[in-house]
């Protein structure tokens, strides 16, 4: 299937919308209040600014991934396993939000990091093979969750102990 077709397909336009939706109700739970704004961070945090283009990024290749995932496992237990993945990494995207900036327990929020990573991994590695340039589109979220758990390390070393 070309870009172009896929353009035309409903699984495109439905992960689109499972993708920005996933970065809408993120975004309430990311208030940048005085609590983020005091936390010390490492010298390595980029400029705020950078995150949104980020992961409005990521989202893209994210829900383009799971469109050829989708197109391309037969339908019954594969497609099963394509939605439950990414299900799984989508509540582990929007509880590492909740964790660190909601109820603002950055220390917490290190295991949800750790469980997003390894949630991209296993689509890369579990459904992967379906579509193999899904591994590639999937390859800069792995990424920048790892630059995020890196990063989440250092603002609870910077910071903490958190909590009571």
């Amino acid at each position: 299937m070309t870009f172009a077709q896929s353009l035309r397909a409903p699984s495109l336009w439905v992960a689109l919308a499972v993708a920005f939706s996933t970065g809408a109700l993120g975004g309430r739970l990311t208030p940048l209040g005085p609590w983020y704004r005091a936390l010390e961070k490492p010298e390595f945090q980029p400029p705020d600014w950078l995150f949104g283009p980020a992961w409005t990024t990521i989202f893209l290749l994210s829900a383009y991934a799971a469109h050829r995932l989708w197109r391309a496992a037969a339908p019954g237990k594969a497609r099963t396993l394509v939605v439950t993945l990414f299900a799984i990494n989508i509540g582990f995207n929007l509880g590492w939000s909740y964790l660190f900036f909601f109820i603002q327990r950055p220390d917490l929020a290190v295991f949800d990091a750790v469980a997003l990573w390894l949630s991209v991994l296993s689509i890369m590695l579990a459904v992967g093979a379906l579509a193999p340039i899904s591994r590639w589109l999937l390859a800069p979220y792995l990424g920048w969750v790892t630059f995020a758990t890196v990063l989440n390390i250092a603002i609870v070393s910077l910071n903490g102990p958190f909590g009571a």
